[in-house]
């Protein structure tokens, strides 16, 4: 026998059963939203891992394709990898449930999700955040939740949640917020430049649906949940800490991380390292658990010199944002280029236009989204930090700044019709020291602008962070959170967005949520930092878009055709099409409006292309003059070729003005000759002529 809860949510059913499948798992959700279905289960490791230093949290989403029908492309039939959504929504459940794990755990956890059925109208990505929190709340594993997500869509002003695939497609807002019973815990967004106040008004119109789901999730705890299992605590000792400040007294803590250079802090603490080591050399027991003591005398340090000091450890205060640097087109032969620097944090951009059929295609769930024409790639090489490991490919947090600077940049791109453009910027990270993500966002910008791209408005990123007290009133907001304040502080608050409006926000935190207060300031804070970088570092390096793409970027001429003739342009098994480009070197793509893209770099062949095309579409009529290739003789005239499988016959009569007795004494194989549309013969064919010609 199994449990089976429902409740209404954004007005469809959400229905819960619990023990009906995979018993053995510490937890598990069997997870109804409409026909979406998605198993959630929650398992732990009976010890802890030896040897590390962090709580081991797996987080997985599985998307099968047989949940929309779809088998697998390709030769192996078989999911790969991870797609990028999937990624991304491994990330977002993630982010919101790490912090409520007991701090000195140190037992592997996994969720998995597993996507079984998709329907569109119900995200499957929502019912696996909530299919999370259940499935860990009902279990065994300590957990201070419940926790839960609501999606917010802005449609005609109006805030939708958890929209359908409509909704989707019509919204200014894509926000997702989870939260406890008392506070928000994360957030995402993507907008069309959504003013601060709206953003504010929709996080907390968001936490409210929370708390309805965070009421249903008790109930199913109440009847199914399981008592929490003891563990073994990983914290360190009181007794180490109170020897390690024997023989490195506060000040001196201090003094090792109070400066603005990464590389000499981390030569101070390694010092510092070698000290602590030599003299507890005889108590291994200590030794081992060094390092996390070290980490967290630091933290304490920080956090006291910043909350009680207001004493940043580069020495700036509270607001203020490090050196800033913009400089365009440093890299040569390159569409676009740009490099933005904050302190130590430096990022170039590249930007590479393509035709449209460079775009990205996707094979996903998301049958809505089977292709995407904007491209942000970002990279973190380990020199950025001065580290030394192999390059592996982009990893879970390349991917999400990645797709962060990528939605804060969408809103701000032209349309197909305006710039027919597949476009592709990556950020090469060539130096970091706290929130790099934002600075792609920023030299992204520069580079776009810098390639021609005609983005309608300039957007900057910045981010804040925050550290807090003992009482929700004593913390503070910081801006412009550099790597050591990141590590030992309470929240990454990313902002990215116009002069006008937000673009995108992403929010990490490491303790049990946020305040609105906190939230309001955070905001207010990111939108001065961001004017100040747009007016006073990017527009100096680059006001507005070049008129023009680069030398070396493809050149892109439009034109439009009748839909019923684009047969006649691609030909069988695209011979027509394949004859143009072999013809003329250019790339041509068209889509099922009749929209034609002729792409290439020699404006003649393009010129050329465009003229073959024209030709093709165009029906016959007395009058017109064409030119054509002399492609077939025969005693009583000449096939001529006007374009790729377009010809028409010029009668012997019709060549010269002067009576020829066979058509090889004018005309030889290959000749391009001018001829004129004689309209139609007795038999109904169209006929020309080259005499006839003015």
């Amino acid at each position: 026998m199994f449990k089976s809860f429902s409740m209404e949510l954004a007005g469809r059913t959400l229905t819960v059963d619990v023990g009906r499948v995979a018993a053995q798992a510490n937890g598990a959700a069997l997870m109804h939203y409409g026909d979406t279905v998605v198993l959630s289960t929650a398992t732990a490791s009976d010890k802890p891992r030896e040897g590390i230093d962090f709580f081991p949290l797996s987080v997985e989403y599985e998307e099968k394709l047989y949940a929309v029908g779809k088998i697998p492309g390709g030769f192996n039939k078989r999911e790969g990898k991870a797609s990028e959504n999937a990624i991304l929504t491994s990330r977002v459940i993630d982010r919101p449930m790490r912090p409520l794990f007991p701090k000195d755990y140190r037992n592997d956890v996994t969720l998995n999700n597993l996507v079984m059925s998709v329907d569109p109208d119900c995200s499957p990505e929502l019912t696996a955040m909530i299919g999370s929190a259940i499935a860990v709340a009902i279990s065994d594993i300590p957990f201070d939740g419940p926790c839960s997500t609501t999606q917010v869509g802005l449609v005609d002003g109006e805030f939708v949640f958890n929209p359908n695939a409509d909704q989707k497609a019509n919204s200014d807002l894509q926000l997702t917020v989870a939260s406890t019973k008392e506070k928000v815990i994360m957030i995402e967004a993507g907008a069309n430049e959504v003013s601060e106040d709206k953003m504010i008004e929709a996080i907390f119109a968001a936490h409210e649906v929370n708390q309805k789901v965070i009421e249903f999730i008790d109930t199913i705890v109440a009847e199914c949940g399981k008592a929490k299992h003891s563990y073994e605590s990983c914290a360190v000792p009181a007794e180490l800490f109170e020897a390690i400040k024997e023989v490195v007294p506060p000040a001196e803590m201090e003094e090792a991380v109070f400066t603005d250079v990464k590389q000499d802090r981390e030569e101070n603490i390694k010092k510092i390292t070698a000290k602590l080591e030599e003299a507890f050399a005889d108590n291994e027991e200590w030794l081992a658990v060094l390092g996390e003591a070290i980490y967290q005398y630091q933290k304490k340090t920080v956090r006291k010199m910043i909350l009680k000091d207001h004493k940043r450890p580069d020495g700036r205060d509270i607001t203020q944002i490090r050196r800033l640097a913009a400089e365009v087109d440093i890299i040569p032969r390159v569409h676009g280029s740009a490099m933005f620097t904050r302190g130590q944090t430096q990022i170039c951009t590249i930007t590479t236009l393509a035709p449209l059929s460079e775009a990205q295609r996707i094979d996903g769930l998301d049958e809505a989204e089977t292709s995407k024409r904007y491209m942000h790639h970002y990279n973190f090489p380990s020199y950025s930090v001065g580290e030394t490991r192999p390059s592996r490919g982009p990893g879970r947090r390349e991917i999400g700044h990645g797709a962060l600077a990528e939605r804060a940049l969408i809103p701000v791109l032209p349309s197909v019709s305006e710039f027919p453009y597949a476009i592709r910027t990556v950020s090469e990270t060539f130096e970091s020291n706290g929130s790099t993500s934002q600075a792609s966002i920023c030299a992204s910008t520069m580079s776009l602008m810098a390639a021609g791209v005609p983005i309608t408005k300039p957007v900057a990123g910045i981010s804040c962070g925050l550290v807090t007290g003992d009482s929700d009133d004593d913390y503070i907001v910081l801006t412009d959170i550099q790597g050591l304040e990141d590590f030992f502080g309470d929240m990454d608050f990313k902002v990215a967005g116009t002069p006008d409006g937000i673009t995108a926000i992403q929010m990490d935190i490491k303790i049990h949520g946020l305040t609105r207060a906190i939230i309001e300031e955070a905001i207010k804070t990111t939108k001065e930092a961001r004017m100040h970088i747009l007016n006073d570092v990017m527009i100096p390096c680059i006001a507005e878009p070049r008129t023009e793409v680069g030398e070396f970027a493809p050149k892109i001429v439009q034109i439009k055709i009748d839909p019923a003739k684009i047969g006649d342009v691609v030909g069988q098994r695209g011979k027509t099409i394949n004859a143009i480009i072999e013809q003329t070197g250019v790339k041509i793509d068209i889509n099922d409006e009749g929209a034609v893209s002729v792409c290439g770099t020699d404006a003649n062949k393009m010129s050329e292309a465009v003229r073959i095309i024209e030709t093709i579409v165009t029906d016959f009529e007395e009058g017109q003059i064409f030119e054509g290739k002399v492609i077939s003789i025969k005693e009583f005239g000449a096939f001529l070729e006007f374009a790729p499988g377009k010809e028409g016959m010029v009668h012997i009569s019709k060549i010269s003005k002067d009576r020829i007795n066979h058509v090889e004494d004018v005309l030889s194989l290959g000749d391009v000759v001018k001829v004129v549309c004689l309209g139609k013969d007795k038999m109904g064919r169209i006929s020309f002529s080259i005499k006839d010609v003015q």
